[in-house]
């Protein structure tokens, strides 16, 4: 069955249920329970050591609730999970020396919920989820797409989107960043967890031994404030064999005060997509320096990003335009990035790609922190041939960014290309919100060039003219005089 087909008719089942009200609600309920049958499927891989013994209790386990299709259903069933699996699950009683993957458990369920009021239309989605086999290559190939088509409905579905970064600009980042086995990559909001599987998979690619798969555990971390999101990413990263995922269910902003993080928190490589546009609530903004202080979200991140970051270390970020010209606590906070930090580079991407959760216009910045600015690099991505705008059926795909990444190491001004130096940004207040001087504004256009179309135009006007009054002048000749 193919993926689309699947979550179609899950839905299908979900809408007559009384209980759960529009595709938020759908994607959670969903959510939780691939979440314990991709739990359960991992805990047949770790059984096959001769010690391992799971934290969830026996009659709490997928395979003894779940896995039998003619297994309990109607008000049973619904009995049994609202009135034993959550409150088990949530309540889990763990010690320091207990298996951390009970904690992840605990954690998912702190705050999820079960919606559906059928017991009955509850079994036909359970058994439709028991089909799958997670330990299987091809439905993990599976899982990949339906983990995907999940974040084309939460795009969908208001607000939720607001966490989702497309591939091609999560796997861009994450090339140009080049994270190595040894560093430690963090997403301070990680959303679903997009940056942080990306980084997972270039650092298995140069992983050569079982000790350096064993690493990866502890070189992934990301924090996410909003339980769907932190619970989609802790699925997402059980899945890519990570047992315990370091994300953290927390407001990375209000979690700890600026100034109590020391050397031991610093990491290697930030990678991530703030929120933009949103506002924090009263009191986190008392967590940072006076001259940072914002209830702005996105500036925030900023100051707490190379804040994190230790010397050497690299970030790269997804800014908005109004933080590049915005003045106050931005101007502040720029000036503060390009004294602590080389700001190498800035990718200013095109229209329409966060369609359709926004389309305000987006940059990338990529920096080193430990050395000041000199001159920043910008590179504006163009359009494909044909293209007004990205939409959500037209996504920008990561063979765009070869343009960017063939570019990358000898870098020289082209029509997509060109520097500024940071005295004439420091010139301009710390506005970096500099247009391509490269290139002609196809609203307006070159004036000398626009005269010479003119005036060649009234040239061939002119011409053809002439030519005309010569045939006719000819023709008038060639008619016979009648006296």
């Amino acid at each position: 069955m193919s993926i689309s087909t699947l979550i179609k008719s899950i839905q299908d089942i979900m809408r007559q249920d009384a209980g759960v009200d529009g595709d938020a609600q759908r994607i959670s309920q969903l959510v939780w329970m691939l979440f314990l049958k991709i739990f359960d499927d991992k805990e047949q891989e770790y059984e096959i050591g001769p010690h391992y013994v799971s934290p969830i209790p026996a009659r709490l386990r997928w395979r003894n609730w779940a896995a039998d299709d003619e297994g309990m259903t109607g008000d049973e069933l619904l009995a049994f999970i609202n009135n034993e699996l959550f409150p088990g699950l949530k309540e889990l009683a763990l010690g320091p020396g207990d298996d951390p993957r009970g904690f992840v458990v605990r954690d998912v369920f702190a705050d999820a919920y079960n919606y559906m009021k059928s017991g009955t239309l509850l079994r036909q989605v359970i058994n439709k989820i028991a089909g799958i086999d997670f330990n299987a290559l091809e439905d993990r190939h599976l899982f990949g797409d339906l983990y995907e088509k999940i974040l084309r409905d939460l795009q969908s579905a208001g607000n939720a989107g607001e966490y989702y970064t497309p591939r091609a600009v999560t796997q861009f980042m994450v090339d140009m960043t080049d994270p190595q086995l040894g560093q430690v990559v963090l997403d301070p909001a990680c959303g679903t967890g997009g940056f942080l599987v990306c980084a997972l998979e270039h650092l298995k690619r140069q992983a050569r031994t079982p000790a350096d798969l064993a690493k990866l555990g502890l070189a992934i971390r990301g924090v996410e404030k909003k339980p769907l999101p932190h619970l989609l990413c802790i699925t997402n990263l059980i899945l890519h064999d990570i047992e315990t995922p370091q994300i953290d269910r927390d407001n990375a902003l209000a979690r700890r005060p600026y100034r109590s993080y020391g050397d031991a928190d610093r990491v290697d490589i930030i990678l991530t997509n703030p929120p933009f546009g949103g506002m924090e609530e009263p009191g986190v903004e008392s967590n940072f320096p006076a001259q940072f202080q914002t209830k702005e979200t996105a500036d925030l991140f900023l100051a707490l990003i190379v804040h994190l970051l230790r010397d050497g270390g690299q970030g790269a970020i997804v800014l908005p335009d109004g933080s590049l010209f915005g003045e106050g606590v931005k101007t502040r906070l720029k000036e503060h990035l390009l004294e602590r930090c080389n700001l190498h580079t800035i990718v200013r991407l095109p229209n329409g790609v966060f369609a359709p959760y926004t389309d305000i216009n987006t940059n990338l910045l990529f920096f080193t922190k430990g050395e000041p600015t000199r001159e920043v690099w910008y590179f504006e991505h163009p359009l494909p041939t044909g293209y007004k705008k990205y939409t959500k059926t037209r996504p920008i795909r990561i063979e765009e960014f070869d343009l960017e990444k063939a570019w990358w190491p000898d870098r020289q001004e082209n029509v997509y290309a060109w520097r500024v130096s940071i005295a004439e940004i420091k010139a301009r207040g710390y506005n970096l919100d500099i247009k391509n001087p490269n290139s002609v504004d196809a609203a307006h256009g070159d004036p000398a060039r626009l005269l010479a179309d003119y005036r060649r135009l009234e040239a061939e006007i002119a011409a053809a003219r002439a030519a005309l009054k010569a045939e006719l002048l000819a023709a008038l000749e060639r008619t016979p005089h009648v006296p």
